[in-house]
Parts: C-alpha cells; sequence; structure tokens
C-alpha cells in the first residue's frame, strides 16, 4: 500500500461533553482527556444520556419477506433490545397449498389456511429468534385500522416489545404477471378496491376492503400507534432484466413499498406530535443475482431462522391443523442465494459529513422525507440540528461535495407522487450553501432524470455520486435502469450539460468518485463479477470509456477515497465481509494495483475511509474498532442506520459520524497520526422523542 491505513471506528461511551470532543494531542481538550475520572463532563453526560435504543418498524408485503432480505439487521434488532414491529400488507396466501413440490398435486388448495399457516410460521421464527424457543406463546388481538378495516396485532408475551401487525389484504399470486386484483392494480386504478383474504385461525373475523387511500390511510395509523424512528421498507423501484423487461423483483414487494413510501410521507406531513424517523430499504430478489454479503456463519444464522419458519421437522409446536411453518418454502429455505446476502437498495453513500475551512462539522441525512442538517462550529464549537431544509419527498442516500468557492453541495434523489400512477417520478436534486460557512442553503434544484416513464424501468435510477475535478467542474452520476452509467457536468457558466450515456453494462448499486492527486475524476461502479472504471485523461477533460479494472466480484456498496498518485477504492469481499482495497491509477492508462486485504469483523454493507480511520458495520450490526496498526478489530454497541461517513477536519484531525436507530446522530474524532484513538461517541441534540 502507498499509504498504511490504521482502521479505527471507535469506543463504546457516547458523551455530550459540554459540545467538545475528546481528541489526543489538542491541548485545548487535554483537561478532558479523562473519561473515567469521577468529576469528568464525559462520565456524567454518558451516564445520563446514553443512546437511545430507537423503535423499529418494518413494512412487507408478505410473510417471509423480512426473513429473506431484512435479516440479520432484524435479528441484530431482536439482540440488541430494541422495539420491533413488522407489519404484513398481505395474507401471502398464494394459490393455497402448503405443500412442497412432491405434495403439490395431492394437497387441496385452502387459502385462508395458507395464511394461518404462514403466520404460525412467522411467530416461530420471531419467538426463536426473542427467546430461543420457537414455541413461546403470543397474545393475538384485533384492533380498528384508520382505513377502516380491522387488523391482527400478536404480541410476544415474553418480549413485548416484539410486535406483528397483519393487515391481511389480497396478494397478486403471480410474481410477473398482470394481476388486476393487487397491490398492483390498486395503485394504478385498475380495481376500486382490494378486498382482505383472512388468515383461518385469526381474531379478526369480519372482511373489509381497502381502497388506495385507505390502505394509505391504514398504514398511516400504523405508524401512529408505533411512532417508529427507524423504518424499514422494499424496494419501491426495483427496474427490470434487460433481457426479457420483467421486474427484478416481485411486484407485491415493490408496490407494497410504494404504498409504504406514501404512507410515510402522510405520517411525516400530517403527525406532528411524533419523533423523527430515517427509512431503510432493502433489495429483494435480485440478492440472488449479486456476490454474498454474508459469511458462512451469519448466512448459516440466517438460514437457521428460515428453516424454522419452514417448519422442516413437521412437529405441531403450535397446536394448528393448518401447519406451523411455510412447507413451500421447505424445498429450498435459502431460496435464491437470498439468505446468503443482504443489501440496501438506498442510503449506502459515505459522503454525508463534510467538514469547512473553519474545521466545523456538517452532517446530512434524511429524516421525516426532508434533508436534515446538523452543524458544529469550528472544532470545538456547539452543535446545532437537526434542522430539516425545506422540500419533501427526499429519498435516502444524500451525497455532499465541496466546491471550488469553499460551499458544500448536496445531492441526492426526489420521489414525487401525481394524480396518475404514471407521474410516479424519481429525479436528481442538489442544493448549496449559500456562502461558506453559512447555515442558509439555496433552493433544492432539478438536474432530472436520465429515465423516461416509470412504467419502462420503474424509475430504477440509483442516488448521485459526486466529485469536483481539478479544474473545479463538478460532475454528477447515477447508475440508469438500463445498468449503464450516466452523468452530468456543470459547465463554467452554471448551467449543466446533458445526461451523457457514459456505457459499461450490467452495473449494480450506487457509483462512487473522487479525484486523485493530479485533479482527475474517476467514477467506479460495481458488476456481477468485477468493477468498471472511467477516469479523466486531465481534469476537465471527458471521461474515457468504461475499462475493466480487472478487480475480482465485490459486494455492492463501493467506497473511493482521493490521495495522490491514484484513488483508493474499498470494498467486501464476498462470503467474507473483510474490507478489501485497491490503488487506481490512471497514469498511461487505468489500472488497479494489488489487493490488500484490511480485515474487520466480517459485516456486510459500505465502509467510510478518510485519513487513517476506516469504518464500517461489522457483524451484530455494531461499528467495530482497531486501535492502532496491527491491532485487532474490536466491536462498539452503536447500531445505526444506512451509512456511516468520515471526513477530515482540517489535516490532522479525522471525524466519524453515524445516525443511530434512534434517528439521532453521534459523532467521534480523532488525531489523524498511528498512535491516535477515538473520542467517546457524542450524541447531538436532545433524545428523539419528537420534533
Amino acid at each position: 500500500m502507498a499509504r498504511k491505513i490504521v482502521k479505527a471506528v471507535g469506543l463504546v461511551a457516547a458523551t455530550a461533553a459540554g459540545g467538545m470532543l475528546v481528541i489526543r494531542g489538542n491541548e485545548a481538550l487535554a483537561a478532558y482527556d479523562a473519561p473515567t475520572a469521577a468529576d469528568s463532563r464525559a462520565t456524567t453526560a454518558t451516564a445520563v444520556d446514553a443512546p437511545d435504543p430507537g423503535r423499529v418498524l418494518q413494512i412487507v408485503a408478505h410473510p417471509d419477506d423480512d426473513l429473506y432480505f431484512m435479516n440479520p439487521d432484524l435479528r441484530y434488532s431482536i439482540a440488541a433490545g430494541h422495539p420491533v414491529t413488522s407489519v404484513y400488507l398481505t395474507s401471502g396466501e398464494a394459490d393455497g397449498i402448503n405443500a412442497g413440490a412432491a405434495k403439490l398435486a395431492s394437497t387441496r388448495p385452502d387459502k385462508p389456511a395458507y395464511a394461518e399457516a404462514r403466520q404460525n410460521g412467522i411467530r416461530a421464527a420471531y419467538a426463536k429468534m426473542a427467546t430461543g424457543d420457537r414455541s413461546s406463546a403470543w397474545k393475538r388481538t384485533v384492533i380498528p385500522t384508520k382505513g377502516g378495516g380491522q387488523a391482527e396485532v400478536d404480541v410476544l408475551v415474553a418480549k413485548p416489545e416484539i410486535n406483528l401487525v397483519w393487515l391481511q389484504l389480497r396478494e397478486a399470486g403471480n410474481v410477473y404477471a398482470d394481476v388486476p386484483d393487487s397491490l398492483h392494480g390498486l395503485w394504478d386504478g385498475r380495481v376500486p378496491h382490494l378486498e382482505s383474504v383472512l388468515a383461518s385461525g385469526s381474531p379478526v373475523r369480519q372482511g373489509f376492503t381497502y381502497t388506495k387511500e385507505q390502505v394509505v390511510r391504514t398504514i398511516e395509523g400504523i405508524l401512529e400507534r408505533y411512532r417508529p424512528t427507524t423504518i424499514r421498507a422494499q424496494d419501491p423501484t426495483p427496474g427490470r432484466f434487460q433481457d426479457t423487461k420483467r421486474y427484478t423483483d416481485h411486484q407485491d414487494h415493490f408496490y407494497g413499498a410504494r404504498f409504504a413510501q406514501m404512507a410515510t410521507a402522510a405520517y411525516a406531513q400530517e403527525v406532528k406530535d411524533r419523533p423523527h424517523f430515517a427509512v431503510q430499504n432493502y433489495i429483494g430478489y435480485f440478492n440472488g443475482s449479486l456476490p454474498s454479503a454474508l459469511d458462512p456463519g451469519e448466512a448459516k444464522e440466517k438460514l437457521d431462522i428460515l428453516d424454522t419458519y419452514a417448519w422442516l421437522d413437521k412437529e405441531n409446536h403450535c397446536g394448528s391443523e393448518a401447519g406451523c411453518g411455510d412447507l413451500k418454502v421447505a424445498d429450498h429455505p435459502s431460496g435464491n442465494r437470498w439468505t446468503q446476502s443482504i443489501n440496501y437498495a438506498r442510503g449506502t453513500s459515505t459522503s454525508w459529513l463534510a467538514s469547512d475551512a473553519e474545521r466545523g462539522l456538517w452532517a446530512f441525512k434524511v429524516l421525516d422525507g426532508q434533508v436534515a442538517v446538523w452543524h458544529r462550529t469550528g472544532l470545538i464549537g456547539s452543535w446545532t440540528g437537526p434542522r430539516l431544509l425545506p422540500g419533501t419527498g427526499m429519498d435516502q442516500g444524500i451525497s455532499t461535495v465541496t466546491l471550488k468557492d469553499g460551499r458544500i453541495a448536496a445531492f441526492g434523489t426526489r420521489t414525487s407522487f401525481g394524480d396518475k400512477p404514471a407521474d410516479y417520478l424519481r429525479e436528481v436534486v442538489y442544493a448549496v450553501q449559500q456562502a461558506p460557512g453559512s447555515a442558509e442553503f439555496g433552493p433544492w434544484q432539478s438536474l432530472g432524470t436520465p429515465e423516461g416513464a416509470d412504467d419502462t424501468w420503474t424509475s430504477d435510477i440509483s442516488a448521485p455520486a459526486v466529485s469536483v475535478d481539478g479544474t473545479g467542474a463538478l460532475g454528477v452520476y447515477v447508475r440508469d435502469g438500463a445498468s449503464t452509467l450516466r452523468g452530468r457536468v456543470q459547465r463554467p457558466d452554471g448551467e449543466w450539460g446533458p445526461w451523457d450515456s457514459l456505457g459499461g453494462s450490467d452495473l449494480h448499486g450506487t457509483p462512487a468518485t473522487a479525484t486523485d492527486g493530479a485533479g482527475r475524476r474517476m467514477v467506479f461502479a460495481a458488476t456481477t463479477k468485477t468493477v468498471t472504471a472511467w477516469a479523466q485523461p486531465e481534469p476537465g477533460a471527458p471521461l474515457g470509456p468504461a475499462t475493466p479494472t480487472g478487480l475480482p466480484d465485490t459486494t455492492l456498496p463501493l467506497t473511493a477515497q482521493g490521495r495522490e498518485g491514484g484513488v483508493r477504492l474499498l470494498f467486501r469481499k464476498p462470503g467474507s465481509g473483510n474490507v478489501r482495497s485497491a490503488l487506481v491509477t490512471a497514469d498511461g492508462g487505468l489500472k488497479a494495483d494489488t489487493l490488500t486485504d484490511l480485515g474487520g469483523l466480517q459485516g456486510y454493507g459500505p465502509v467510510t475511509a478518510s485519513g487513517h480511520v476506516l469504518a464500517g458495520r461489522s457483524a451484530g450490526g455494531q461499528l467495530g474498532s482497531d486501535v492502532g496498526p496491527g491491532g485487532a478489530w474490536q466491536r462498539s454497541p452503536l447500531m445505526f442506520v444506512g451509512a456511516p461517513s468520515s471526513t477530515m477536519t482540517g489535516k490532522n484531525l479525522v471525524s466519524l459520524a453515524v445516525v443511530g436507530l434512534d434517528a439521532r446522530l453521534y459523532v467521534t474524532s480523532s488525531a489523524d497520526d498511528s498512535n491516535a484513538y477515538l473520542a467517546p461517541w457524542q450524541p447531538v441534540g436532545p433524545r428523539n422523542t419528537a420534533p
């Protein structure tokens, strides 16, 4: 490696410490460099302001979507003691046959009974995750919904913070085919309402129907009831396969996610007495086509939970004639390699933390569908925020860049809903600081989208990746629905060029971009087999052609760190979780240097790198820590949403931040040298109870 990276992710304690960070080598803070002292302000703050566990609410289309696509995040949240509620939009009744392939023809269809069997399987799986006993008792009740129907609510008696909510609407019964009586048909207005399919044994006895508006209101009412700080949902814009043009996910998954998206927006706007919340979206079926994101041990743990749901032993532990699990899944509990992966559809950007010339910090994350800004003035100034910038409909995943004049620009995507289904739109937007150091930002400006109508690629664009080259030219890049790279570059007069087609194929996830020491911009995108790259031959020039890097397959999130001599690319090793690094250079043609394995604690998802600090999610869903060269990675109990972010604060400091499952910002810093350590984690602002 051209420069040794010392992995450091964090110590355990959270501290307000009067708005001050503990940093070795900083004389102004030397008095606070003893957090265990009896009279330490850090100790006092930690005792009264430990991290809030937050409340997690998941919204999925079918029983088992959470187990396949949101685990191990789900299991980690339960194990850490977070209140968790899972909401199932449909009954998942399918064809009503609870049998594997061998007994499919000889088993009588019974949709209410199959729906009950799937409920029993979910209850067993959650009971096992929470208590270790799949037969742990549940209390089942009925509540009225805001949409005028009824829902079943199941509370785990031994762990009453674990709730299941069953809305019991009809499912499509087909992954791709046009089925009007479905969430898809209801969304498009091809049916006026969608009816319920009640599971046998459910305490809900009276059937009902919902219009589109009533589904939205029903979900909104559930959000009001549970007041979550983290909302997990499926991917509302998964796209289509290039050859067949079929959706890459089940139609119930992404139209269910759109209902959740609309209900979440209504909740944010109409319900004022609530906490702030963050949203995390998850990739569905397409996980099976991507490199495995989980190490073998974690994949086995995930499969064990699916085995419980699938009722492999067929022992009647639930006392139900319908069955205690989903025998359709029993033939292949791993699905299409789904138990080997977890991938976030959005929110993987690691550039949402920025520093200014005065060593102040700025953090940008989406809360309540708006961009929230936190700000610390100078090195030891006080924090303010979160302050929500005007403008709703913002998707998770904000990227920031510092312009040539010192102003910060924030980029993201925005979703809007219209009167007609075809009005559903995702577009790239950005806002620019009015002056360097100013707390005021200009209005959100639209860069549009390289996509056409939503029904072509279901608005499947990635979050934007942004960078400034050596001439000061700002470039923004997205992966489009055709799995190619598209980009726009701002001209010297401030106007933007068109969405250029930059080529590539089989691109997935969000691109990453950075500028090397010579001021040349590089852009990277992961495929299912390698990494493709683009580079400017010189600052100010257009990007060169899509170029194979020769790197092996990686898991989806990429991180690019500009440096002298090239751009350091960081990513995860498939089936391992270990972090890998390669130096990519553009002198004499684009090429990638030898891979370096930086180790880690398994884990998955994006990593962030600044100076000597490397941070990422470890197994357990927490941040890890490795202080000093050659030391073992360690783990912090702090759990978080999306990706961590880091930035250089001046020349000799590194700052690191996450947003916890309580939708609250946590920050720490470190001197940028091999003997440094991270200061105690500092929560910013009051506990998240209400805006």
